[in-house]
């Protein structure tokens, strides 16, 4: 920092005061009684003004600029516009609120608008230190930040300001290693909206520097001063502050108090000082008079290193810059930095009485955590500052001293000249270089650990500014008359010059290029290339691949300049490797295609297929790389190689000359072929003669291609034909590829564009064109006729190749199943393809009785039981018990047909049979009762009813099946209404034929039992009288053995059968009364068509605990009438059961299907059918109908959707 004076003027008075007009054109001068008004650009005078009796003390100027008021010892102040009274020297808060005044008995009071006292600041010096100047801090750029109107500005500030972290520089202390976002050491209280940040600064005659806040807190600690304060002044933006006084000087202080140094000696005391606004110009005055106009001009203080930069800030502080991650780090301090040095991990900050060198925590690029090394306490006065890994380098005009951190002189230089510049450029730690230009021209390199100075060169002008390129064989140096000249170090020859330079910078990532600056434009040189110039303002100070640093007045900027000139230059003398070096700097991807389109053409394989990778374009590096594997084959002729990139860039005609001139004329039909350039395909197949030459001797290019397809090989013709067609049905023109395809055997190609395009009659013309020996064409040709919904063009097709099992498929998959169920009659091997698909789409349309026989039909005997047994089941869940006595039944027959065909199966089958044919009689019995106790009316008489229900009481006695269970509370709630249903029939009728014994047992089970609401009150009146009636069953009853002639008791604990003879009963299926039939069996060796012949039988009254059947013989069957025996005629492997009539006169009806028996004359109203609503209607029994299956429904089907699918 230094101050010029601009102009000097001198009044006959002791000038107190001084105003700027606000926007610095006016000087109002208080001199004496008179006020003098100057114009600040030159120093002149403009007018006197004359207006007080007695010294003038104070002038201030309104904001606004268009009144200003003076203060004068006669005790009036005058408004040069308007008045207003003042008694003592005052100054206004920022926003005209608040006043300060202060007093000669050292207190400060801030007062409001009105006078009113809000806050008193009590000095410690009291009446002995008068406060003889006060100030208010302007803090524009703080006041419009911390400003309640504009929360917006606010919030922008406040970012800025926290952008940059803070690191403190304290003497005495080693500095921490990580960035710390705090204040001073004399920590400064934080600002507070409510005080509007208002601070004021008072200085009095005891020596003391002080600030408070508007609320009277003080800010810090009382500075020293060695001299009696008489003015206080803030900068514009209150960034600085001016104090003058009895030194006979003013000098210049940080606005926290530190002092930066003076700005000009006087012969008097300084009674005023005043700060231009928005400038940094400052008017003086003195006692004696003396009005002087000083210019104050600061200095650029920085040092660069690479991408790191460091500078001066508000005069303390230090903020170092990452030039490419624009990351800054504040040093803060509290003296005046002077010079500031930047070397790799090191930084060196010179104050005025010492120098602290600080270091990097790590070796990170992109660290910027400073830390203090170490710390020289020694005033030192020099031009110049560098530092290295281990010293420090102070220059002084010609001298050079190199100083250990520790501060001892290790080494010194003393030059021929003065020093013009200097800079570091590399080395090991302590055997660092420098670069010296002094300024009789003479440059010269010199090692911190040799005293022995190296003159690189000598020129005749003065050295400016100097740089050595990365490999240090070039210096480029810029001289006193603005040249630019580049010398080999080596030979000492000037290799080119420039004019127009004020700086020069190597490109640290290329050898060969430079930058520089000068006239208002950037300068880069490549080689020895012309010279690309482009606009820019300030001075080149360094050069990294792409970007180029540039200081502007006082800040540093990275410009990002694209190397595409250079690259250019040197793609004109086809020097790739160059090139791609320049462009690795930063290129655009366009100038990178261009790098590699040009390496290409100039087959630098290498170099292209780099700049290839960079634009990622895959095509070009997949032709590069078939092309360096057909070199390492031997492959060397280059003309293909160019051929090739011709044909990949587009530029065909050169790449077909090419093929030719190698004498590969096929590669050149192939890409015309492939191009769809046809025209020019047919030519190339002609050798010898090209399709400019035809056309220029005036021949037609279609006859010409006619005539040499006629004479040129027949495969090449049809390959053409083909790539043709594949070009017109890849531009959508189907019907043209058909044609073409079909006219150059490729039919499957034209079966696959017909069948894609729907074009049936297309297809059918095509099939039936083919030989039956053509199978995949016409395979082909079926698959789309299917496709397209015609199955009947699809058999035919079949049919033409003779392929049945294909036809059986069509005929399954499109459900035409009565072509398809001839197929399998005529070829029986096809049968599984056809019944099992056949099954299951039946079973898929509820067509569940036909699924199972097409299981059955099909041999899968274990997916037709499945169908039944969900079938059973699902009728027994939903209560549908004649449809589960029906399908038990067919579950019988099943079992039986299976026991017939399976040897190995037999024995099991056969249980199954006789379980099944249990069951279906129980669910047959059950179904009555069920309706019974759910219907309003019954059909039965209660006769049936009553033998219905004993005959269930008796079958359960050895098993329950599903829905039908004996057990008692602990049973689910389903069997226990069916037994209770049971139970409950089986009393009321007892009790109403007279078989009270039997009903009393009745209601006995049932007082066990949970009975439903609906039978509650029935079961209580009937438990209650039946205990009036008698304890005995009537003997009309009891049912008679017709073996033995027994009555058997109601309720018989072994069942159905006789408990004299063990005889099992024969129950009517119509009214479950015990028929008049015994069961007799014949002889071993007697077959069962012997045995139809049955005469004359006795049956023998006998006892026993055990069943002895009646066992005849031929003599006895042959004594029997045919009209008196029944026959069960079952299917092998069981035998036929017969039964004698014992009374004849009664006849008796059995069903041919199911075998069921009933009396003949209640035969024919028992058989009914249920129709689709769910009405039963009569039905003869003509035919072989079973009994039991003529009451299963047709719709019954429709209610199993919960049957299991059979796959």
């Amino acid at each position: 920092m230094r101050a010029a004076l601009t102009w000097r003027d001198r009044a006959e008075q002791c000038i107190y005061d001084l105003a700027f007009k606000p926007d610095g054109t006016q000087l109002i001068v208080a001199a004496g009684n008179r006020l003098l008004v100057y114009d600040t650009s030159d120093g002149t005078l403009i007018q006197p003004l004359k207006g007080h009796k007695d010294t003038v003390y104070c002038v201030a100027y309104a904001k606004d600029g268009k009144r200003f008021a003076s203060g004068s010892a006669d005790k009036s102040v005058i408004i040069w516009t308007s008045k207003l009274e003042g008694i003592l020297k005052y100054t206004w808060t920022n926003d005209g609120q608040y006043l300060a005044l202060g007093m000669f008995n050292g207190i400060v009071s801030i007062r409001n608008k009105n006078g009113d006292e809000k806050v008193k600041i009590e000095r410690p010096g009291g009446s002995s230190s008068p406060v003889w100047s006060i100030c208010w801090n302007p803090s524009s750029r703080w006041q419009n930040f911390w400003s309640r109107v504009d929360e917006e500005e606010e919030e922008s500030v406040r970012s800025y300001l926290e952008e940059i972290p803070v690191l403190e520089s304290r003497p005495g202390s080693r500095q921490d290693s990580q960035p710390e976002k705090k204040d001073h050491e004399e920590q400064e209280a934080p600002f507070n909206l409510d005080e509007r940040n208002d601070i004021l600064a008072v200085a009095d005659w005891g020596q003391k520097l002080s600030f408070y806040h508007l609320s009277g807190k003080q800010i810090g600690k009382d500075r020293e001063l060695s001299f009696d304060p008489c003015c206080v002044s803030y900068f514009t933006k209150g960034e600085y502050l001016l104090l003058g006084g009895s030194d006979r000087q003013v000098s210049l202080f940080t606005k926290d108090g530190v002092r930066l140094g003076t700005l000009g000696e006087q012969n008097s005391w300084v009674w005023t000082c005043k700060v231009k606004p928005d400038s940094n110009y400052v008017a003086v005055g003195c006692q004696d008079g003396t009005i002087s106009f000083y210019q104050l001009i600061f200095s650029t203080v920085h040092g660069l290193y690479k991408d790191r930069y460091a500078y001066r800030d508000s005069m303390t502080d230090v903020i170092v810059q990452h030039l490419i991650t624009e990351q800054k780090v504040r040093i803060k301090g509290r003296e005046l930095v002077k010079k500031i040095a930047i070397y790799k991990n090191r930084l060196a900050i010179q104050m005025p009485e010492k120098i602290l060198i600080y270091e990097l925590y790590s070796d990170d690029s992109a660290d910027m955590h400073y830390r203090v090394k170490k710390k020289i306490v020694k005033k030192f006065e020099c031009n110049l500052l560098v530092v290295c890994s281990d010293h420090i380098i102070l220059c002084q005009e010609k001298r050079l001293q190199c100083l250990s951190f520790s501060g001892v002189k290790e080494r010194e230089w003393l030059m021929e000249s003065l020093i013009r510049y200097i800079k570091v450029i590399g080395g090991p730690p302590g055997r660092e270089g420098l670069l010296v230009g002094l300024k009789n021209g003479q440059i010269l390199k010199i090692f911190v650990d040799n005293p022995f100075p190296i003159v690189l060169l000598k020129q005749s002008t003065a050295v400016r500014c100097l740089d050595m390129s990365a490999s240090r064989k070039k210096l480029a140096v810029v001289d006193e008359n603005d040249t630019c000249l580049v010398y080999d170090i080596h030979t000492k020859e000037l290799l080119f010059q420039e004019p127009n330079a004020n700086s020069v910078a190597w490109n640290t990532q290329c050898e060969d290029m430079l930058c520089f600056s000068g006239g208002g434009y950037l300068n880069i040189k490549a080689s020895n290339f012309p010279v690309h110039q482009q606009k820019l303002q300030g001075f080149v100070v360094g050069y990294n691949g792409s970007k180029i640093f540039c200081l502007h007045a006082f800040s540093m900027s990275a410009v990002e300049v694209p190397q595409s000139a250079p690259m250019y230059q040197y793609l004109e003398r086809k020097m790739f490797k160059e090139a791609y070096q320049i462009a690795c700097l930063g290129v655009t991807d366009a100038d990178w295609r261009e790098l590699a389109m040009e390496a290409l053409e100039g087959l630098e394989f290498e170099t292209a297929k780099k700049a290839f990778t960079r634009v990622r374009d895959l095509r070009y590096l997949e032709l590069i790389s078939s092309i360096e594997e057909r070199k390492k084959h031997g492959e060397s002729n280059n003309d293909l190689f160019l051929a090739d990139v011709y044909a990949y860039q587009g530029k065909f005609h050169e790449a077909a000359k090419l093929y030719k001139r190698s004498g590969h004329e096929n590669l050149a039909l192939e890409m015309y072929t492939d191009l769809r350039m046809f025209d020019h395909a047919k030519f190339s197949m002609f050798r010898g003669y090209s399709l400019e030459q035809g056309c220029a001797a005036g021949d037609n290019p279609s006859e010409l291609a006619q005539d040499f397809l006629g004479s040129e090989d027949p495969k090449d013709t049809k390959m053409l034909i083909k790539k043709q067609a594949d070009w017109a049905k890849n531009i959508n023109e189907p019907k043209a590829a058909v044609e073409m395809y079909l006219s150059a055997g490729e039919y499957m190609k034209a079966i696959e564009i017909s069948g894609d395009n729907g074009w049936v009659d297309m297809l059918i013309e095509i099939a039936r064109k083919l030989d039956k020996a053509e199978r995949e064409p016409l395979d082909k040709c079926a698959f789309y006729f299917k496709q397209l919904d015609n199955p009947g063009y699809a058999a035919e097709t079949y049919m033409k190749v003779g392929d049945l099992k294909a036809l059986v498929q069509l005929h399954v998959e499109t459900h035409h199943w009565e072509e398809a169920l001839a197929l399998s009659e005529k070829h029986p091997e096809f049968k599984d393809d056809v019944y099992v698909p056949y099954a299951q789409w039946l079973a898929e349309n509820d067509r569940f009785e036909e699924a199972q026989k097409a299981f059955h039909k099909a041999g899968r005997q274990t997916e037709a039981v499945k169908v039944l047994e969900q079938l059973t089941h699902n009728a027994v869940v939903e209560s549908r018990f004649n449809d589960a006595a029906y399908y038990y039944w067919m579950l019988s027959m099943q079992c039986l047909d299976i026991a017939q065909e399976n040897e190995h199966q037999k024995t099991e089958m056969l249980q199954k049979f006789h379980h099944f044919q249990h069951l279906a009689e129980v669910y047959h019995a059950y179904h009555f009762i069920h309706r019974y106790t759910e219907e309003p009316f019954s059909f039965n008489s209660p006769e049936t009813l009553f033998n219905i229900s004993r005959f269930l009481l008796h079958s359960l006695t050895k098993e329950t099946p599903l829905g039908i269970s004996k057990v008692y509370p602990c049973d689910i709630v389903q069997n226990l209404e069916i037994i209770i249903k049971t139970l409950l029939a089986l009393a009321k009728q007892s009790k109403a034929l007279g078989a009270y014994k039997l009903a009393r047992h009745a209601y006995e089970k049932l007082q066990g039992l949970h009975i439903p609401a609906r039978f509650q009150k029935s079961f209580e009146l009937g438990s209650l009288t039946i205990r009036s009636k008698p304890f005995h069953d009537s003997e009309e009853l009891l049912p008679l053995c017709y073996r033995c002639s027994t009555n058997n008791p109601l309720l018989n604990n072994l069942g159905n059968v006789c408990i004299n003879c063990r005889q099992p009963f024969i129950f009517s299926a119509s009214s479950y009364e015990v028929l008049h039939l015994v069961e007799f069996y014949v002889e071993d060796g007697i077959t069962d068509e012997e045995a139809v012949a049955l005469i004359d039988l006795e049956a023998p009254r006998q006892g026993g605990s055990e069943f002895v059947p009646v066992v005849v013989n031929r003599a006895v069957l042959q004594s029997m009438s045919r009209r008196d025996v029944l026959v069960k005629r079952w299917p092998k492997p069981l035998r036929w059961q017969y039964y004698r009539s014992l009374l004849p006169d009664a006849s008796i009806t059995m069903c041919p299907s199911c075998f069921q028996k009933t009396m003949s004359s209640s035969y024919s109203s028992i058989i009914v059918v249920r129709s689709v609503d769910g009405e039963e209607m009569s039905q003869t029994s003509e035919g072989n109908q079973s009994f039991i299956s003529t009451t299963v429904s047709s719709v019954a089907g429709k209610t199993l959707r919960r049957s299991t699918k059979v796959s």
